[in-house]
């Protein structure tokens, strides 16, 4: 007796700045066995615009509504609007993707959420690499863990740390630390640049013992990560150049693809990785 296939995983996109626009267009051209059913932003005039240029058959709700329509949330919005985006998702028992992973750290009883009601919260790689080898030493015993981020001065602009510190990057010439730390405290201080810090933490040896150097660097065209990982399994170097997108400087473009990846991930009959 032959199965039924599965019914496709509903997805609602909230956020449509550079990631989530992206999201939304490739999931409304059509993914197998993921059905894009809804978006929310918080101008929903505009974003019933854009999505009519895409796909008018695509409501835009409030973001409470999405669980009601959605197996899938995907988070693609400014940190402060997290929450609002995440709890109701969580509450209802719906697998969140966010992409604002520092914000995770400031509301980290949306886990205990989940664990109750659920829900799942799968965080993708985004504009990162090697959180699958991070994952597997952390089954271990993971000594340290250092991350150096260098992005052009552009990249940095309007964080939350550097206007409390003074620091102003314009008409910088030289490479210029202007952040050495915990991944909390970056992730904190930079929210709109550095959810990779937190992802890091979170896939190893938690956000307050991964330790973290931001750098501003006119030298560079690109936001670049290095990460230096001692174990007791092994010892291992990870570096990646990210390519920024055209809307958003702050944002690599192998993020909207780290998002897809994570969604093909839930459906996918074959998978990949750690």
């Amino acid at each position: 007796m032959s199965r039924s296939k599965p019914r496709a995983l509903r997805v609602a996109v909230a956020g449509l700045g550079a990631v989530g626009f992206e999201v939304a267009g490739r999931l409304a051209r059509g993914v197998e066995n993921l059905t894009l059913t809804a978006v929310c932003a918080r101008d929903r005039v505009r974003a019933a615009a854009r999505m009519a240029a895409i796909d008018a058959g695509i409501p835009v709700l409030l973001p409470a509504e999405l669980p009601e329509v959605a197996d899938v949330v995907v988070e693609c919005a400014p940190a402060d609007a997290f929450a609002e985006i995440a709890g109701p998702a969580l509450a209802r028992g719906r697998v969140l993707v966010p992409i604002s992973v520092a914000a995770l750290m400031e509301h980290a009883e949306l886990v205990d959420v989940a664990r109750q009601e659920g829900g799942r919260i799968v965080v993708p790689s985004g504009a990162l690499l090697g959180l699958d080898a991070v994952r597997a030493a952390a089954e271990g015993t993971i000594h340290s863990v250092r991350m150096i981020t260098r992005k052009p001065p552009g990249g940095l602009a309007g964080a939350p740390y550097l206007a409390h510190h003074g620091i102003d990057l314009e008409g910088l010439e030289a490479p210029l630390r202007v952040f050495s730390g915990t991944a909390r405290e970056g992730a904190a201080g930079f929210p709109a640049n550095l959810n990779v810090a937190a992802a890091l933490g979170l896939a190893g040896i938690g956000v307050d013992r991964t330790e973290l150097e931001i750098w501003a660097d006119p030298g560079v065209t690109r936001n670049c990560h290095r990460i230096v990982v001692e174990a007791d399994s092994a010892r291992f170097v990870l570096e990646i150049e990210n390519i920024p997108t055209e809307a958003n400087p702050r944002t690599g473009r192998l993020v909207a693809n780290s998002v897809m990846a994570t969604l093909k991930r839930l459906v996918s009959p074959l998978v990949v990785g750690t």
